[in-house]
């Protein structure tokens, strides 16, 4: 499967605030917080379903990528989505493992399991 998602019963807001704690705890840090709902509304569409995208970078993760193949770069920063639906909370991300397997670069694959295996640890324990 090329996403990793879970369900969390707490709000949209402290399982953000969740994450930037786990996440920290790994040395990764939320660059960016994108609200797709504000902006589509902003944009005049009436799209009314919470949906958070966090850009999420480990910059000493960041650079062996870089340092290995640029191509990966395309991948960065990682993005982990936390969203309503019905009335969960979701939160999940793509796959790390996945996504490095377009760059078919044998050396990758280690870097993105290791990554992938510590996100999931900070989605796990923010859910």
């Amino acid at each position: 499967m090329f996403h990793y998602t879970v369900s969390s019963n707490k709000s949209i807001e402290e399982t953000i605030m969740s994450l930037e704690i786990n996440l920290k705890s790994e040395n990764f840090g939320v660059l960016w917080q994108f609200d797709i709902k504000d902006k589509l509304q902003e944009k005049g569409l009436s799209y009314n379903t919470d949906y958070i995208v966090l850009e999420v970078c480990n910059p000493v993760e960041a650079e062996k990528v870089l340092t290995e193949n640029k191509l990966a770069g395309y991948f960065l920063p990682c993005k982990i989505v936390v969203y309503k639906e019905e009335e969960e909370t979701k939160i999940g991300m793509p796959r790390p493992s996945e996504l490095i397997r377009m760059v078919e670069d044998p050396e990758l694959k280690e870097i993105a399991f290791d990554i992938e295996h510590r996100l999931i640890e900070c989605i796990d324990k923010s859910k």
